[in-house]
């Protein structure tokens, strides 16, 4: 059974670093693919990808992570410079950010209209998911 968490921008705002990544590698631990509100920080990003490393064994044998802007390509320049402005102030990342176990997620793309999954099964074929930006 595939199952999908979704982790709203206010349920994170509040935690450290820290304890941000912990929950969110609980989840991922538990074999769930997890659906972030935002951009993680590159900052925690690269704490989160350290921290699996050190948490490989045999039942948990990585992350895999992919993150998308909300922008369109084809949004003003203005439009889009305004929008990052209130964000940088209010301290929120707009985007989506998809973190789920090495173990069922075999691949995340992305491209401007959508992001595919690749999922495996257990009997280790290959399955598809398609699905655009939730933005």
């Amino acid at each position: 059974m595939l199952t999908l968490q979704y982790l709203p921008y206010h349920e994170l705002i509040g935690l450290d670093s820290d304890t941000k990544l912990k929950k969110i590698l609980k989840l991922v631990k538990e074999d769930k693919i997890v659906l972030i509100e935002g951009k993680l920080a590159v900052k925690e990003e690269t704490e989160l990808i350290t921290q699996t490393l050190e948490q490989i064994d045999k039942r948990f044998r990585g992350i895999e992570i992919c993150s998308v802007d909300c922008f369109q390509k084809n949004t003003e320049l203005i439009t889009r410079l305004r929008t990052k402005i209130a964000n940088l102030l209010l301290g929120r990342t707009e985007g989506l950010t998809i973190i789920g176990p090495a173990t069922i997620v075999k691949e995340i793309k992305k491209d401007p209209n959508k992001i595919e999954l690749f999922t495996l099964d257990r009997k280790k074929k290959l399955r598809r998911r398609n699905a655009s930006p939730m933005c």
